[in-house]
C-alpha cells in the first residue's frame, strides 16, 4: 500500500476522531455535572443547544485543522473536504435519526456549521503546515 495513502487515511480519521472524541466526552461530562440532562430525556433548552452548537462546532474546527495538518499534500483541500462529506453525511444521518431528541433547528445548524468549521480549519491547518 502506498505511503501518502495511509498518511491520508490518517489525516482523515484523525481529524474525524477528533470531533467525536471530544464530542462525546464534552456531552458525558455535562451531563455527568448536571449541566446537561441525561441523553434519554433530550435537549430542548435553546440556551443549552447553543452550548453544545458552540463546542461542537468548535470540534470541527479542530477535527479540521487535525486533518490539514496532518495530510501529506501541503496544499490539497481534497482531504478536508472528504472530511467534510463524511461529517455532513453523518451529521444528516443524526439529523433523521434524533429529531426527537432536540429543538429541530438544532441538529440541522450544527451540519450547516460543522461543514464550515472542518473546511476553515482545514484551511488553517494546511497555512501552518508551510
Amino acid at each position: 500500500m502506498n505511503k501518502n495513502l495511509l498518511k491520508s487515511i490518517g489525516a482523515v480519521l484523525g481529524g474525524f476522531f477528533t470531533v467525536v472524541i471530544l464530542s462525546v466526552a464534552t456531552d458525558a461530562f455535562l451531563e455527568a455535572v448536571g449541566f446537561f440532562p441525561p441523553a434519554t430525556q433530550g435537549l430542548f433548552d435553546p440556551a443549552l443547544l447553543v452550548v453544545a452548537l458552540a463546542y461542537r462546532t468548535l470540534y470541527a474546527f479542530a477535527g479540521g485543522f487535525v486533518t490539514g495538518k496532518l495530510t501529506p499534500n501541503k496544499k490539497s483541500l481534497k482531504l478536508v473536504k472528504i472530511l467534510v462529506v463524511i461529517g455532513t453525511i453523518m451529521g444528516t444521518l443524526g439529523v433523521f435519526a434524533g429529531w426527537n431528541l432536540s429543538q429541530h433547528w438544532y441538529p440541522i445548524s450544527l451540519v450547516v456549521t460543522s461543514a464550515f468549521a472542518v473546511w476553515l480549519g482545514g484551511k488553517l491547518g494546511l497555512k501552518s503546515k508551510r
